[in-house]
């Protein structure tokens, strides 16, 4: 067969394989389609991401970068993109397992499906927080949003909305004092034993960088919260786009083994 035919023969498989998987892909999502459709339609309208985006210069705890992408292969030379990643467990929007407050808890990946599709309870101290830094969710807080909305559901998620997530690309999301403290809000371990003791709520979530307010020194909710089997969420977003009930969120925990959390892709079922 000559040269010419080849190319030929070889350019009409390609175009042959590509139109296949055009086809494909197109059929894969159509289908994907209408079976969110489904989904949504039983119950749900909308989808609403609670994940913050993670960059390098993502806001931390300790103040210094904890996330850094390193290309390792690119398109001009390689033909294919390929990053290799450098990360804290504990950064952007992730979620702390109980292992991460304990000697011998559940790992990230060992968190069961069971408590990842959950139902979401939204407490809002958006105005009290505004006025006060260091405010605290509280037992108060727990009653009044259970006489507005009902008893908290079984496996239910309890998120603080403090307002604080609008300020995540400013030095005010970490607030810090001269004296390197910072002042955010969070939850009173008080609030969580309420939680623990009369409820079912398997995990809690703030919008802030940590269950505990900026200020604590002790860290008394991680202890008092984590080594019981339950977990937390932390630097949740757009709390402002959800009900304070009715919602379902679906954490998208990663699966590392011995990992105490993770940066998690989070969302919400409205």
């Amino acid at each position: 067969m000559c040269d010419a035919c080849v190319m030929n023969a070889v350019k009409e498989k390609m175009l042959s394989r590509r139109d296949f998987f055009t086809t494909s892909a197109a059929v894969v999502a159509a289908t994907a389609m209408s079976s969110s459709s489904l989904a949504l339609a039983d119950g749900h309208g909308s989808v609403e991401d609670m994940t913050h985006e993670l960059h390098e210069n993502f806001p931390t705890y300790f103040g210094t970068p904890q996330f850094k992408m390193t290309q390792k292969f690119n398109w001009d030379e390689h033909k294919f993109n390929l990053f290799e990643l450098s990360i804290n467990e504990h950064t952007g929007t992730h979620i702390d397992a109980p292992l991460h407050f304990s000697a011998d808890g559940q790992s990230v990946a060992e968190i069961p499906l069971s408590n990842l599709v959950v139902p979401l309870c939204v407490i809002d101290i958006r105005a009290r927080a505004a006025q006060d830094a260091d405010t605290l969710v509280t037992p108060d807080d727990i009653r009044q949003w259970i006489s507005a909305n009902g008893d908290i559901p079984q496996n239910a998620c309890v998120a603080m909305n403090s307002g604080w997530s609008e300020k995540v690309d400013t030095d005010g999301f970490r607030n810090a004092d001269a004296e390197g403290k910072q002042h955010y809000p969070g939850f009173h371990v008080e609030a969580a034993m309420m939680l623990m003791e009369e409820t079912g709520a398997m995990s809690i979530a703030s919008d802030t960088l940590s269950i505990d307010h900026g200020i604590s020194a002790d860290f008394a909710t991680h202890y008092a919260w984590l080594p019981t089997g339950r977990f937390a969420i932390e630097n949740l977003a757009n709390l402002d786009n959800v009900p304070q009930s009715g919602a379902t969120l679906v954490v998208g925990a990663p699966k590392f083994r011995g990992g105490t959390g993770g940066p998690a892709r989070i969302f919400a079922l409205v």
